[in-house]
């Protein structure tokens, strides 16, 4: 829905602002080229400094998605039996009126009740109108079930709050002048390519690039040095790393005494991980260990700057909060902090002033407390009864920006959760996923160049506007619209109901942001200093980087960083020697893209790599297909032997639909549902397998 003040163009050619929406740091600023009301061409904002003018492959094809043949553009009612994919259409009016007189339903029973109503959804937009604006006030009104949306980020986001105090860090920018850059847990030429563009600057300008990932990813192959260490290792070499800082006396005494807390304790703990120690629990060379150290203590000798980009991956296993937290005490050690160029960066979301209650209302709780269910146990969580613990059983799901079915761990159990016949499921979608062929009804959902939303980012410190370019497609509604439509038939009298998406898009940052700076621009950027914490001023309780978190004690866990393994660590089972992580495929994002088929060709079919050594102990020649397998699932896909697995590991490259995998299944056949040592996270790259080929069959054709 457009605001009436910004009626959609549909005569002539001309180009409209907006915003990428998808789960990436980039957060880049589009320009869509109309041509009588056609959406002709999707390029990167020349204007915008992180964007230049540069789009990755996948949003560049936004117009084929948004247009695709397959796209839902009725409402669909299921005709078939749960996962059948069978639908027919009807009208929105019968949709929204019997969804509402079922929500309503289970409301009418009571407060407790009312909880057995789960939202579920995460980044499919990272809008925050689109996203949880409209959405959270509608489900707050209910009294449903709150959902802990962890399936992404919560360890590292609370490894880095429980350290630096939030998700702060460097600005991006100033990576173009570092002269050592270590790229930690990040294929960035897939999942953060400008970020890279700033980093082949440095390059060029002499910096070192030093890759630490289990993969030897596309961006490992441009960097100068790869470290290959086990998965969920990554806290062991940064202690290692301090070790030998601490040895070499590679230390800025001044910075450490005025601005962190907890030096005494965190020095005593690192000297217990010599180069050995770390080399054998990280299975890398002890080499490498002092290496990495005089690379990274030198530039505080030579008075360089040195940045560390982090990402998510690495703390997708058990101890990945531990591991987000030793890496983020690294900077304050050798002084990296005074440089603008010097720090680490894994997210910059919280250093924007985004006025959350207003957008979401939990006010509209009325001093309810409703369970929370975590999004990574959504497999068990649907096949529990009701219980004292538990609660309620849950008896409908309305799944919007997300497909659970084959994101979420151990999907043989989220399947099976979602087939449950006395569940009702209301999909918010763009085409018919995974999880889609098991809704009672699928609701057609705007794309970003149909609707209006407002976005921050966690890769750099710009917010952005997105304007609508062209009209809805068919019968389309946003999400908030549908939430809008639903909250007037269940009798939500609240005016916050009939909120627009622009009143929302101006109410999400208030007056901290200049709107018509927005409007005009499509960008505004946030006045954040060059080198934030050059003197301290880190958003912890004590204003010091905290290497000590009396937080994390009081809650009974270890005040400092450590190691902690796996929950499957390799040479534990003989069964399942090997690692399986999964990494995104460059071509898709998450489950996003996957049915553009300019993409699918691109990239080709569902694969695992495996190291020479692991595949010819098992006969497995590239082309084979394979077993993937452990006591969760199993999981069949093509080998490809390759040196980008190392040995002990294999790489499940993701993430693939099930509906498109060889035997109906994709890669979270196997993942579990575990959690992290702190924010509830899940544990994707934590995952123990063996491999065994498919007698007869190998599809290899060259």
């Amino acid at each position: 829905m457009r605001d009436s003040h910004f009626p959609i163009q549909v005569t002539g050619t001309h180009e409209v602002l907006g915003a990428c929406p998808h789960d990436c740091p980039d957060t880049c600023s589009l320009v869509t080229t109309v041509q009588d009301g056609v959406a002709t061409k999707v390029q990167g904002n020349p204007a915008h400094r992180h964007t230049d003018g540069a789009l990755c492959t996948k949003v560049s094809r936004y117009t084929e998605r948004t247009y695709h043949l397959e796209r839902i553009l009725h409402p669909l009612k299921r005709s078939g039996p749960k996962g059948a994919g069978q639908f027919e259409p009807v009208s929105w009016d019968v949709a929204l009126t019997d969804i509402a007189q079922r929500l309503q339903a289970i409301v009418n029973r009571g407060p407790e009740a009312a909880q057995a109503i789960l939202p579920y959804s995460f980044a499919g937009t990272m809008g925050l109108v689109q996203g949880d604006g409209m959405a959270e006030r509608f489900f707050h009104q209910l009294g449903a079930s709150l959902l802990n949306r962890t399936i992404c980020a919560s360890a590292g986001s609370e490894g880095l709050t429980q350290t630096l105090g939030g998700k702060v860090g460097m600005r991006v920018e100033f990576f173009a002048e570092s002269k050592l850059i270590i790229i930690w847990g990040s294929n960035s030429i897939t999942s953060n390519l400008h970020f890279w563009r700033y980093a082949q600057v440095a390059k060029r300008n002499g910096a070192k690039l030093i890759c630490i990932d289990p993969r030897k990813s596309e961006t490992a192959d441009k960097c100068h040095e790869h470290i290959a260490l086990l998965p969920g290792t990554d806290a062991a070499l940064a202690l290692g790393l301090m070790h030998e800082l601490v040895q070499n006396d590679w230390l800025d005494h001044d910075y450490l005494q005025r601005y962190t807390l907890g030096w005494d304790a965190l020095r005593a703990r690192a000297l217990q991980w010599p180069p050995e120690r770390t080399a054998q629990v990280c299975g890398i060379p002890s080499e490498q260990v002092r290496a990495l150290a005089r690379d990274y203590g030198g530039c505080l000798q030579r008075k360089e700057p040195a940045a560390i980009r982090m990402n998510y991956g690495l703390q997708r296993v058990h101890g990945g909060g531990n591991a987000v937290r030793a890496i983020a005490c690294l900077p304050a050690l050798i002084g990296a902090w005074r440089h603008r160029a010097g720090g680490v960066l894994l997210s910059s979301s919280s250093q924007f002033p985004v006025n959350t209650k207003a957008l979401e209302r939990p006010d509209l709780l009325a001093g309810r407390t409703p369970r929370t269910i975590n999004m990574v146990t959504i497999g068990d969580d649907l096949l529990r009864p009701a219980s004292p613990e538990f609660g309620p059983a849950i008896e409908a799901v309305v799944v919007y920006n997300s497909n659970p079915v084959a994101v979420a761990p151990e999907s043989a159990k989220v399947a099976a959760g979602f087939a449950r016949e006395d569940l009702f499921t209301v999909l918010l979608e763009h085409f018919q996923t995974d999880t889609a062929d098991y809704a009672d009804y699928i609701l057609p959902a705007t794309t970003q160049l149909e609707h209006w939303d407002i976005h921050l980012s966690y890769g750099h410190t710009d917010v952005l506007l997105n304007q609508p370019a062209i009209a809805p497609l068919g019968e389309a509604k946003s999400n908030t619209q549908i939430f809008r439509e639903l909250a007037q038939r269940m009798g939500l009298s609240d005016p916050c109901f009939t909120d627009s998406d622009l009143t929302m898009c101006r109410a999400a940052y208030g007056d901290a942001v200049d709107f018509e700076v927005l409007l005009k621009h499509g960008y505004a950027t946030l006045p954040v200093a060059e080198a934030p914490f050059a003197q301290g001023g880190f958003p912890t309780p004590s204003g010091r980087c905290e290497f000590f978190s009396a937080r994390l004690q009081a809650q009974g866990q270890d005040g400092l960083p450590d190691h902690v393994p796996n929950h499957e660590a390799v040479g534990t089972s003989s069964e399942f020697p090997l690692a399986m992580i999964s990494p995104p495929a460059r071509n898709f994002l998450n489950s996003t893209f996957v049915n553009v088929k300019s993409l699918r060709d691109m990239e080709g079919e569902p694969i695992l790599e495996m190291h020479a050594s692991d595949a010819q102990s098992r006969a497995i020649r590239s082309g084979d297909v394979v077993r993937v397998f452990n006591r969760r699932g199993e999981y069949r896909c093509k080998a490809v032997v390759s040196s980008r697995a190392r040995a002990g590991v294999v790489n499940g490259m993701g993430l693939w639909w099930r509906k498109l995998g060889l035997a109906g299944t994709n890669v979270n056949q196997l993942t579990s549902q575990k959690l992290t040592d702190m924010g509830q996270g899940p544990t994707f790259y934590d995952c123990l397998v063996e491999v065994e080929a498919v007698a007869g069959i190998n599809v290899n054709t060259k």
